[in-house]
Formats: structure tokens, sequence, C-alpha cells
């Protein structure tokens, strides 16, 4: 696959020496930091371009793109090779599966294409970057908050040791909650990394399970995550584990990456989910500004954070509350109008990596958007069923767009197709138990 990047690297040097470049990428925190290190690298090269943040491949986009600009995807696109290869000057650097064969015309790298490891679109373009000038390696701290961002880092592949060996990063082990540098009160209460009953969203049961830990204030404020000593984490660790039982407790412990971000030490993972919120909200341009060095979006960024987590928090709670559509190792939850569209999928990712529901389970989430239904589809643990082979049937069938991987997949569809939807997927989820 590296040869093939070397391949496509000359070939898109050629192609901008006259010619403006568009950038094309996904609003999740992969696609983001895939977006600033190309362009990063393409005003290094002083050349023209544009960058253009969106939810997903709208079919509209197609009519948009002019053949006089050179146009490159970063982190979607993967599953329209046949309706891009009419088009003229078209790149996609992606990581998404690859759903037919690859047009001659399309320059495209995918590690799918090579059966290889995974690496995050971000990791593709910082490599994509490097190869065009080994300056770039200063744009590794990027890909690895989007590494981070699309949860690659519990088996880190080759290709992403790679960026890790250029980056500037302190890993260390510990509990996987964000922020680790900041009051593990706020954490506890604040965290989507886990969800824990009584906890999460409670910051009375933050500090109460503080409390059984034996961990108190010092200079009237609580240590931060990295600061606690080994002695505090254990017990920190036995109590997190009696609130979330059936929880395997090597899934709550791995490594803590702070990344050299704004000249200090930070977390990646909440630089991940504050890139996040801001795209999810709407606001992806502060969210690439913040990742090109923009202090006032940094500023921004952060308060837009804040309000995405509340958000979050209510939904969460709300989810309680919600009737559910339930069966063997599947659950169905529809918010409709009562959830963002925006916030359902990681709504979605954080139940599935919360003691509620058993390793394997598929947890589907749905939530209007517009006179559309934004569907996130996930699996339980790190093991399962293919959810996105149980999504694309469904949307061949009905209508809509389906995209994603095989534990983490998404649709969407039209609203007057949503009980229709809702009895192809609770027939299709019986069936596979079925199969199993």
């Amino acid at each position: 696959m590296l040869k093939r990047v070397e391949e496509i690297k000359g070939k898109f040097l050629r192609d901008i020496e006259n010619k403006p470049v568009e950038i094309i990428s996904h609003h999740d925190t992969d696609g983001i930091t895939s977006a600033a290190i190309l362009a990063k690298t393409i005003e290094r090269l002083d050349k023209p371009f544009s960058v253009k943040i969106v939810k997903q491949f709208e079919p509209s986009i197609l009519s948009e793109i002019k053949s006089s600009n050179v146009t490159i995807f970063l982190d979607l696109a993967s599953s329209y090779l046949n309706e891009l290869n009419k088009l003229e000057n078209i790149y996609i650097i992606d990581h998404h599966e690859i759903p037919g064969d690859i047009p001659d015309k399309i320059n495209f790298i995918n590690p799918h294409e090579f059966d290889e490891e995974e690496i995050s679109a971000a990791g593709l373009t910082y490599l994509f970057s490097k190869s065009i000038d080994e300056k770039n390696k200063d744009l590794a701290n990027l890909a690895v908050i989007g590494m981070i961002g699309d949860m690659l880092d519990k088996n880190i592949s080759k290709l992403n040791n790679k960026v890790l060996n250029d980056a500037e990063i302190l890993i260390k082990k510990g509990l996987l909650f964000y922020p680790a540098t900041r009051p593990i009160n706020k954490t506890l209460e604040f965290s989507s990394s886990f969800y824990i009953p009584g906890v999460t969203g409670n910051s009375k049961g933050a500090i109460e399970l503080l409390r059984e830990a034996g961990i108190e204030k010092e200079n009237g404020e609580y240590k931060s995550l990295i600061e606690l000593t080994d002695q505090e984490m254990s017990r920190l660790i036995t109590s997190i584990m009696i609130r979330t039982i059936g929880k395997n407790p090597e899934e709550l412990i791995g490594n803590l990456y702070l990344v050299k971000f704004f000249s200090k030490l930070q977390d990646a993972r909440e630089l991940s989910a504050t890139l996040n919120a801001c795209s999810r909200l709407g606001y992806s341009d502060t969210a690439l500004l913040f990742c090109l060095g923009s202090k006032k979006a940094a500023k921004r960024a952060e308060e837009i954070y804040l309000e995405y987590k509340q958000h979050l928090i209510s939904a969460l709670n709300l989810v309680t509350r919600i009737d559910k559509i339930e069966g063997k190792d599947y659950v169905i939850i529809n918010a409709q109008e009562k959830i963002k569209d925006t916030i359902i999928g990681t709504v979605a990712s954080i139940l599935s990596n919360s003691p509620v529901y058993g390793e394997g389970t598929i947890i589907t989430t749905m939530a209007y958007s517009e006179e559309k239904i934004k569907v996130s589809t996930r699996v339980a643990g790190r093991a399962g069923r293919n959810v996105r082979e149980i999504l694309e049937p469904i949307i061949k069938d009905i209508g809509g767009e389906c995209g994603g991987h095989a534990l983490a997949a998404g649709c969407l569809i039209n609203k007057e197709r949503e009980q229709d939807f809702l009895n192809r997927l609770k027939d299709k989820l019986e069936i596979q138990i079925v199969k199993v």
C-alpha cells in the first residue's frame, strides 16, 4: 500500500501544477484531522485550495465538482467509485470498506484494497503528506488524534505505529477515561468513553465514587487521572468495576495518549471529542481552524464542547426512559425527535462500551434528521456480527444511504420508510440469530 501512496503522490503533484485543489472531507474527528493535514500540506506547496466538510456523501456533490479542479475526498466516497469514475481529476484517501470493483480511472488509496491492517483516514493522509515532504512530520500529532477518533488505539497496527513514531507524544498506561489531564471528578461525571450507572452525568455520584475509592481533594481540588498514584488508580478501578458488573477490567485500562498541541501536552481523547462535538453541533469550520492552530477557534471549540457534553448527558439519561424494541442479542432505540441526530451515533457508541449490554449485542439508535432518519448501529464490545452487512440489504430494498464498518455502521433513510425499516431490521436481526 505504501507503494500505492508513492504512485498517487507523484500523479497528484503533477495534476496540481496548474489546477486548484478542492478538499472534501467527512465531518467526524478523523475527517477533520485529515482535512487539516492535507490543507497544511498544500498550503506549504503554495498551491490554491479550498476545504468543504460534509456529513456524508450526498449525490448532489457530484454535480458541484468542477473539472478545472483537482478534487480529493478524505474519509469518505469509497461507496461511490462508479459515479466518481465519470469525472476528471478525482482522488480518494479513505479506509472504509469497498463495496465493489475499483475503476482504473480513480486515484485511490484504501488499505482494504490490499488487505492491510486498519488505519484511520488521518493516518493515511499523513503518510501521503509525509511522502510529499518529510518536513510534514510535524503533522503526525493530528493523525494520532484522528486515530483515536476512530477508536483504532486498542490494537496498534504497523501502519499506525509509523504515525506514532513520528508524533510528539507521551503514552501512559491508565484508565481509558478522558480528559486525563483535568480533575478526576469532572472526568468521571462527563465520561463519554464508558457509561457508569449512577456516576455518568451525576456530579454527586462521581464524588461518592471517589470517596469509596479513598481519593480525597488536595489543596481544594481533585487530582487528574494521570496524577493518581498506582495505589489510588487500583482503588478507583476496583470501585468502578463494582458499579459495572460484567465489564471486563481490561476494557477499562489501556494507553493514554498525550500529544503536543498548542505547545503543551493534551489528552488526545479529549481533543478528539472536542473536534467531534464541534462538527456534531454544526461547527465544522471551528473544528478545522482549531486543528490549523487558531487560538480563537480553540477557545470557541472548548465552549462548544461543554455545550455538547450537556446535550450528551441529557440524551443518555433520556435513553433509560425511552421504550425499546429488544430481542436476543439486539436492542433498537428509536429516539425520533427526542435526541439530536448529530448526537445519536455517539449515544450508540457509548452504550456499546457500557456494562448495560453484553458482548456482541447489536445496538441500533435512530433519530429524526429533518425529513430523514439517522440510524447508527454498533456492536457491544469488540466482537460480533458484521452490522454493515445487516444494514446494506435493507437499504438496497427501501432506499437510502449506508456506510461504515463491521462493528460500527449507519444509514440515512426517508421518514416515510420508518416502520418498514424497523420491521425489516427486526426480522433481519432475528434471522441472523438463527443462522448463528
